[in-house]
């Protein structure tokens, strides 16, 4: 536990000021923080006997996030998907050591990873780039409530299976916790949009949950614990952010749609 939380103190600080300036530091932070998940990623797809083409998916990352931020073909905003479709479906035929199995995990890799962070970048060129903090506001701040009212409260499991702490009462904590995170947030600094503020602070906290989910589902077929140790205490980066690669779109298409 003392790991985990010097792992916090040292993470938090910076974690904080890249979301607080934005811009040319966030692009950064999301870059290393994609290049790093999807290398967690492929390794623990190597577990299952599979081969990702590893240069095809961080060449993928680095042209799909500079296009985004629009350093890069801003006109052209397909060339990354079809490019690697059509790039990851000729490599089989050139390189017989590869396999379609192995361009199509190469693939899956980096819609998610790199795609889905790629909606930090987003929210940030957006109309309210302060909602941003949402997103980590409404993934960290559901996983804290789950965790305590499980602890206290937990007992009717709700993925045994698949991940045997999560419980149904937590789940419901955290749902509650996130949205009364987001109503604090949403009072001081969207005030206009309060009640949709804290509805997606609820229907987040459900996303997230998918999205540590999906992460426990990889983890598992990959008789792996961890993704990796970069964080002590808390895994690799993926361990860290995959509640955060579901929460991101969501917030980000949320908002979009209900044109915040």
């Amino acid at each position: 536990m003392l790991t985990r939380i010097m792992s916090a103190v040292v993470a938090l600080p910076i974690l904080i000021a890249v979301v607080y300036f934005g811009g040319t530091p966030l692009f950064l932070g999301t870059l290393a923080i994609s290049l790093i998940g999807l290398y967690e990623f492929y390794g623990a797809m190597k577990a299952l006997e599979r081969k990702p083409i590893f240069w095809c998916g961080y060449l993928g990352t680095m042209i799909l996030l500079f296009q985004i931020k629009g350093i890069i073909l801003p006109q052209v905003p397909y060339l990354v998907p079809v490019g690697m479709v059509i790039i990851l479906s000729i490599i089989p035929m050139a390189k017989p050591q590869y396999t379609i199995e192995d361009s199509i995990v190469t693939l899956y890799g980096l819609c998610y990873v790199p795609l889905l962070l790629a909606h930090l970048i987003m929210i940030d060129q957006g109309s309210q780039p302060q909602a941003l903090w949402l997103v980590f506001l409404i993934a960290w701040g559901s996983d804290t409530f789950a965790y305590f009212t499980g602890y206290f409260l937990g007992k009717r499991k709700l993925c045994p299976t698949i991940s045997p702490k999560k419980t149904v009462e937590g789940a419901i904590g955290g749902a509650l916790g996130a949205m009364i995170i987001s109503g604090i947030f949403g009072y001081y600094f969207l005030n206009d949009h309060l009640l949709l503020v804290m509805a997606m602070g609820l229907l987040g906290s459900i996303i997230s949950v998918l999205g540590d989910l999906t992460a426990s589902i990889i983890k598992r077929t990959a008789g792996i614990k961890d993704y990796g140790n970069i964080m002590p205490g808390h895994g690799g980066i993926l361990d860290r952010f995959d509640s955060i690669l579901f929460t991101a779109p969501f917030v980000y298409y949320f908002m979009g749609l209900l044109a915040f």
